[in-house]
């Protein structure tokens, strides 16, 4: 038993020392705008091998290719659109946590809304069929079918004895 506590705990250093090998990007800002800037736009921005992280959360190759592409940009003077959009140009608008509305991303935007009309619409609609149904039962105690049955049977009935 005791020497598979040192195999685990040795297992566990390991995984624990390859923490420390993380590299750390460090960038030199102009000013404190410049560094929120970049904070937000690398949080905005998906990196594009990772599919669901962040380029500033990511460890990929790319994703500090980004970083670094982002730094650059913020440091030559680029406003944050024209940063977003050479990122679309060159990675497509997968690159982006929240798409732009635009004629490829109507569906996106807006079927969880149309989704949530129909459901309504059908909420609705089963309802109303049902207190209809109730309405008809509670009258004769028969649904809508049974009574059609008891009217033909009664009908039946008559026409023998008449």
């Amino acid at each position: 038993m005791k020497t598979v506590s040192r195999i685990f705990l040795i297992g566990w250093l390991v995984l624990i020392s390859q923490a420390g090998f993380a590299a750390i990007d460090t960038y030199e800002f102009r000013d404190e705008l410049t560094r929120e800037r970049f904070q937000a736009l690398s949080a905005e921005l998906r990196c594009p091998k990772c599919q669901n992280q962040n380029i500033a959360d990511s460890n990929s190759p790319i994703a500090k290719d980004l970083r670094d592409e982002l730094y650059r940009m913020l440091d030559s003077g680029a406003s944050d659109s024209a940063i977003v959009d050479f990122m679309v140009t060159r990675y497509g608008e997968f690159v982006l946590y929240r798409p732009r509305v635009s004629s490829q991303t109507y569906l996106l935007w807006y079927a969880p809304v149309g989704l949530l009309v129909i459901g309504i619409a059908v909420v609705i609609a089963l309802t109303r069929r049902k207190k209809s149904a109730d309405k008809s039962v509670e009258k004769t105690g028969l649904s809508a079918k049974e009574q059609q049955r008891l009217d033909a049977l009664l009908k039946q009935n008559q026409d023998k004895d008449a």
